[in-house]
């Protein structure tokens, strides 16, 4: 039988460097670490450094890259297939490693796995296309200067302090936020209209973005749905939002927040976010057909969320819907 061999330790890679500068030679060194001396001279001639000759850290981090056999991306061409393809839907790697472990019933691949690859790809081969597989390809972050609000000139504005509390517990449908979505092309806009129970996102393009024909939008979206959908919408302090007043029609209360605090409707900030994905700000929105508008919002709609145990907005929406259904129906006396 051969002999079992075993791999230095970082413990003997730092007698190594000991003992090398002390001048010890390399059969010293293998008999003093038990080992062939042609394993110290190959230890040696691989992991020293030119810069800073033999340093056990580093020979040790070497030692453990050569071994390196990929990701699990690179070995599994079925599973990299998979997920390319969500993410050429904008799907977020969180979301697809969700998404998959859903489905599958157990982990199959985590989101980490998914950036260190997409990142990979562009540092090892300055790929720098690969970045656009990512949500934000890239980000820009800085202040922006507070101008005056006009939210003293809002007719019947009621702040946000004043909406009830079941508004903030998420696991009742029917409270909405809303926003513009606005682009670099002068006065082009989507209205957008975002449920804090299901994230169901509803958006569409009004002609321009004054105050009457923003509030009739307002009134198509939301008339078809129930009732017991219909009961707050929270606001910015846009003069676009100046005839909310005429939603009192349809018995839904509006509210808006506070000066500069476009964080207090969050959900609705974050879905347009989202939505930049498929509509960047440079998007020219008279170039694109209304099928394509209404495919970027499906596809929105039915994405996981982590949120919702990676269910899509659709997924919920409409079981919240078929359950309301289910309640009317029950309580009606029998034909």
């Amino acid at each position: 039988m051969g002999t079992r061999y075993q791999q230095l330790s970082l413990d003997d890679r730092c007698t190594i460097a000991r003992l090398q500068a002390e001048g010890r030679s390399i059969r010293q060194i293998a008999a003093a670490l038990d080992r062939a001396p042609s394993t110290i001279a190959r230890e040696l001639k691989r992991n020293i450094s030119r810069q800073q000759g033999y340093r056990p850290a580093y020979a040790d981090a070497q030692t453990r890259a050569r071994r390196w056999t990929g990701s699990k991306l690179d070995r599994l061409p079925e599973l990299r297939a998979c997920v390319l393809a969500h993410l050429r839907n904008r799907w977020s790697p969180e979301q697809i490693a969700g998404r998959m472990a859903l489905e599958a019933g157990a982990p199959v691949i985590s989101h980490e796995t998914i950036y260190r690859f997409i990142y990979a790809q562009i540092t090892r081969h300055n790929q720098f296309s690969w970045r656009h597989y990512l949500p934000r390809a890239k980000c820009n972050r800085g202040r922006r200067r507070r101008r005056s609000s006009p939210a003293g000139f809002i007719k019947d504005r009621v702040s946000i302090a004043q909406r009830p509390p079941d508004a903030e517990d998420r696991s009742n449908p029917g409270h909405w936020e809303a926003d513009l979505m606005l682009f670099a092309k002068h006065r082009q806009a989507v209205l957008t209209l975002h449920d804090r129970s299901s994230r169901i996102l509803l958006a569409t393009r009004p002609p321009n973005r004054t105050a009457a024909p923003t509030v009739k939008t307002l009134l198509n979206l939301l008339k078809p749905l129930p009732g017991s959908f219909c009961k707050t919408i929270t606001f910015d302090n846009g003069t676009e939002f100046a005839h909310h007043y005429k939603l009192t029609q349809i018995k839904i209360k509006t509210y808006f927040c506070d000066p500069h605090s476009p964080w207090q409707k969050g959900g609705i900030e974050n879905a347009i976010g989202r939505m930049r994905r498929f509509l960047p700000r440079k998007t020219d929105l008279a170039t694109l057909s209304n099928q394509d508008f209404n495919a970027m919002l499906q596809a929105y709609n039915n994405t996981p969320r982590k949120c919702l145990a990676y269910k899509t907005p659709a997924e919920v929406f409409c079981l919240q819907l078929l359950h309301f259904k289910c309640e009317s129906t029950s309580g009606l006396p029998p034909g």
